[in-house]
């Protein structure tokens, strides 16, 4: 199965689309949103072309494919107009034999440990940051953000397919691969 991992989508109707044709590129099974999906939030600038509403609108069709996780910006209004789960904290993956714990990051994060057991992956959004750092026990990794991509980052995304781990630019570059 092949996992499109994507986080901090905030809006952006541009950059939804973006998303949602590298999704199609990739032929992915299944998307995992690591949550900031229609709201941007006190803190971030307005993203190009913010348009909650035809977000809302791009995702819908695709609540079958969808599994996503609460950020901190997502509220129950939006899930009143989303029509697929978006407010649990996280959520429990086991992938080609590894535990992921995928979540936003605002609770758990690198900083602040989820129970995750020696072995698991805690995979977050939130920084708006890509990263891979193995620690001893885990390993942490970020596919940054679709729309504002933070330190210099890119607009991107991740997969995994068959424990192999990419992190991508919209236009499908690969940037950085990690095997478990």
């Amino acid at each position: 199965m092949k996992i499109f991992i994507a986080s901090d989508i905030h809006g952006s109707s541009y950059y939804c689309k973006e998303l949602l044709k590298a999704f199609e590129n990739e032929k992915a099974d299944k998307i995992l949103l690591l949550g900031d999906i229609l709201y941007h939030g006190p803190r971030n600038d307005l993203p190009k072309e913010y348009c909650p509403k035809e977000v809302i609108a791009l995702l819908n069709p695709l609540k079958d494919k969808i599994l996503c996780v609460r950020g901190n910006c997502d509220t129950e209004v939006d899930q009143m107009v989303l029509e697929f789960p978006i407010l649990s904290d996280y959520a429990l993956l086991y992938i080609d034999g590894v535990t992921v714990f995928a979540t936003h990051g605002h609770i758990y994060s690198e900083e602040k440990l989820p129970p995750i057991s020696r072995g698991d992956v805690l995979l977050c959004g939130h920084t708006h940051v890509p990263k891979c750092t193995e620690h001893e026990d885990y390993v942490y990794m970020n596919p940054g953000s679709v729309s504002i991509p933070k330190e210099d980052s890119h607009h991107g995304y991740m997969t995994h397919e068959n424990g192999l781990f990419l992190w991508k630019d919209l236009q499908g570059n690969i940037l950085k691969e990690y095997r478990k």
